[in-house]
């Protein structure tokens, strides 16, 4: 007599036949290799560390100056004057700059070479910022942390405009960015010093011109300024606060005689990243001395 298996044995030997062809075929998940990014621009930098992705960098610009940590990466030349050799030798992947950055041809070869180029806007207002940080948030994957991060920085925003709101006077604002060889360099339109002063609620003392331009000293007496704002490091270099007052120009104006020359971290004050907002809270508040803090 013939013996018949047993329905479960033959159950479970058809069931592990099926299986078989399922699994062989199922494919092999792989991690992606995390991307190597060189970050060219000081904000774009200060950006990485905010969102937590700096341990996606291989290398900065010598404008990544904050945080402290971002100098011990290595350095690729001056964001405007990179070259692509030395950006090659860290494999990037990705090169993550402002529009300030160049030469042109530089950004070319690396595209040659098959590196992605990301180029940010490089606007002197808060908006430009919040386009940074989106940006850099998708590239690394931290678009909660973005989002958090632009949330914060337009509630410290708003704050300000509301208080700036009831301020009758706008203070004339003259930015020296140095004063070497006693031609003093101003800030005019289009400069990150006229995007702060306006954000503070001051007014530019200079506007003839864009950029960056030494002054006569009958142009300093002419821009009538009532503040001088300066980098806290070109205060240091002349030797102090009361060797800019002796300027014999500056003591012709306002701020000069009323002895209202103020000193911050240019990094801080020029920026145009993630601490724009303390920045300009900052700036707003040398300048308008009666606003009050916290509300």
């Amino acid at each position: 007599m013939t013996q018949r298996p047993l329905p479960g044995r033959r159950a479970v030997a058809l069931g592990s036949l099926a299986l078989a062809p399922l699994a062989l075929a199922a494919p092999v998940l792989r991690a992606q290799p995390a991307p190597r990014i060189v970050s060219v621009g000081s904000s774009v930098t200060e950006i990485f560390y905010a969102l937590g992705a700096e341990t996606l960098l291989v290398g900065v610009d010598t404008t990544s100056l904050y945080p402290a940590a971002a100098r011990k990466l290595p350095q690729v030349g001056y964001m405007r004057a990179l070259s692509a050799e030395g950006v090659l030798a860290l494999k990037p992947t990705l090169v993550v700059a402002t529009t300030a950055a160049g030469p042109a041809t530089t950004l070319d070869q690396l595209r040659g070479a098959g590196i992605e180029v990301l180029l940010l806007p490089d606007h002197y207002d808060y908006d430009s910022v919040v386009e940074k940080i989106e940006a850099i948030g998708k590239v690394t994957g931290r678009t909660a942390e973005a989002k958090a991060l632009i949330a914060e920085g337009r509630r410290d925003m708003a704050t300000l405009a509301a208080k700036l709101a009831s301020v009758a006077a706008r203070p004339r604002v003259l930015f020296l960015l140095a004063m070497s060889g006693g031609a003093p360099q101003a800030a005019g339109r289009n400069t990150a010093a006229d995007g702060i002063i306006r954000l503070a609620g001051g007014v530019n003392a200079v506007d003839g011109y864009a950029g960056y331009r030494p002054l006569t000293p009958e142009a300093v007496i002419a821009s009538r300024a009532d503040v001088v704002v300066m980098p806290r490091q070109s205060v240091e270099a002349l030797g102090g606060v009361q060797a800019v007052l002796d300027q014999p120009a500056l003591r012709q104006t306002p701020a000069g005689r009323n002895g209202r020359v103020l000193q911050f971290d240019a990094i801080l004050l020029l920026g145009f990243g993630p601490r724009t907002p303390q920045a300009a809270a900052e700036l707003a508040q040398a300048l308008h001395p009666d606003l009050v803090k916290g509300k």
